[in-house]
């Protein structure tokens, strides 16, 4: 049974998330723009809010949502300010590793004091040279004794600076690729820990990013996260948790940009007549609703199968793929029905413009999400309907079928190459088409027979 309505708790939930967008949230994200600066005290009011960290199980002191509360939330609040909504979100992307781990005494150790003293948390996988590759992982870790010795440079890495921890993914060797990686808890105040200036940025830039540098950093061995070998297991079901958390961005942005130009059309005028009442300006209204909707249904389908238990990868991958690109092309059609204004700093599309185009980069990219699916359907993919050379095109014959559908005519062959159907007891020597030989045809009517 489908049934696609909010509870009532889930509703109450996206209230208080929305209020807190726009009496906390909306106020601060323009001045902290421009400041190029992630205000810390709208992360500690969301935490006291419930808004942030709400996803942390109820035995280590959180509130247990799961991810379509997560993906509700941050909708709401990625339509007041994308970058803050990421820096909020970061604590969870920062702990899924520790929550969905077999360290049981690192979940004792570290959750409650996330949930409860406002403790924060980010994920480096990144690496300067890295990219998409977490295969490529660089940074060491080198096995000593009690400890492992962490050597090697952390990129583009969310909250660092504010960080407390630091879900750190390294590699015992380079050349094993993924048989290398291993993860691991590493404090901010242990020696050899250092975190680089805060790295300007296009948009988002409420939220801090920055490098992270480790100089033989002893992490005890029981700060394992996973083990060599399953590194890279632990990020990819961490990314397929949150991607759909990322789609919620752009489904927020998105959703804002939308509600911006359609506020914008009702009322500004163009020789004489308010622009709403335009259909090119309607077209690119009722295309930008659409988008927002059907990005949202694929977003909170892949939170849905996290839920479940089930295997998101597929489901979170085409909803960060659908989500953050239409979110894109939403904000270019909202820009262009504000004209000139939404291309000056006064009016909120420029910001949401900067801060939307990262989707399609963070977290995998766009390709990177193209490929996955692709290498679903190409290995994966279960086809309901027969294989092309077996497809009953049932042409050139006059009565196939009497008045109640039973079959009347003698069977079908078809041509393997070129489609040609062949009626007869037999299959021809050769098609008259293509000259492909006989022993190819395959029948393909009376199905069973």
């Amino acid at each position: 049974m489908l049934d696609f309505s909010l509870s009532r708790e889930q509703l109450d939930l996206r209230q208080r998330a929305r209020q807190f967008s726009m009496d906390v949230v909306l106020p601060a994200a323009w001045h902290y723009d421009e400041k190029d600066q992630l205000p810390l005290w709208v992360l500690k009011k969301a935490d006291e809010a419930g808004i942030m960290n709400s996803d942390i199980p109820t035995e280590y002191g959180g509130m247990g949502y799961g991810l379509v509360e997560g993906a509700i939330v941050t909708e709401e609040i990625a339509a007041a300010c994308p970058g803050l909504a990421t820096s909020i979100f970061d604590n969870s992307l920062g702990f899924e590793p520790i929550v969905i781990s077999d360290n049981d005494a690192l979940k004792k150790k570290y959750l409650p004091e996330i949930a409860k003293n406002f403790k924060r948390i980010c994920f480096a996988t990144s690496e300067p040279m890295m990219g998409s590759d977490v295969s490529g992982i660089q940074c060491r870790a080198k096995e000593d004794g009690d400890h492992y010795i962490l050597n090697g440079t952390k990129y583009w890495i969310t909250n660092s600076l504010v960080a407390d921890y630091m879900t750190i993914f390294a590699t015992v060797d380079p050349e094993k690729k993924h048989d290398g990686i291993c993860a691991f808890i590493v404090e901010k105040d242990w020696e050899g820990v250092r975190v680089g200036r805060h790295i300007p940025k296009l948009g988002q830039r409420t939220s801090n990013t920055s490098g992270i540098s480790l100089k033989n950093v002893r992490v005890p061995k029981e700060n394992m996260l996973a083990p060599p070998g399953k590194g890279f297991v632990l990020a990819m079901k961490t990314f397929s948790r949150t991607r759909p958390i990322i789609g919620a961005f752009a489904v927020g942005a998105a959703r804002s940009a939308m509600e911006y130009a359609l506020d914008y059309a009702k009322k500004r005028k163009t020789f004489g007549t308010r622009i709403n009442s335009y259909q090119a300006i309607q077209f690119k209204l009722a295309e930008m609703y659409q988008r927002v909707e059907t990005s949202r249904l694929l977003v909170l389908k892949g939170a849905w199968e996290a839920d479940k238990g089930m295997d998101p990868t597929i489901s979170a991958s085409i909803a960060k793929l659908y989500a953050s690109e239409n979110a894109t092309k939403v904000l270019n059609d909202a820009l262009q029905i504000f004209g000139g204004y939404g291309y000056t700093r006064m009016f909120p599309i420029e910001k949401l413009l900067r801060d939307t185009r990262l989707f399609t980069i963070y977290e995998g990219t766009t390709e990177i999400q193209k490929m996955i699916i692709a290498g679903h359907l190409l290995a994966a993919y279960e086809p309901v309907l027969p294989p092309i050379d077996e497809v009953p095109v049932l042409i050139g014959e006059d009565e196939l079928f009497d008045s109640d559908g039973n079959p009347t005519g003698g069977p079908a062959w078809r041509c393997p190459l070129c489609g040609y159907v062949h009626y007869g007891d037999e299959h021809p020597e050769e098609c008259p088409y293509c000259f492909v030989k006989g022993e190819g045809f395959k029948k393909v009517w009376p199905k069973g027979e």
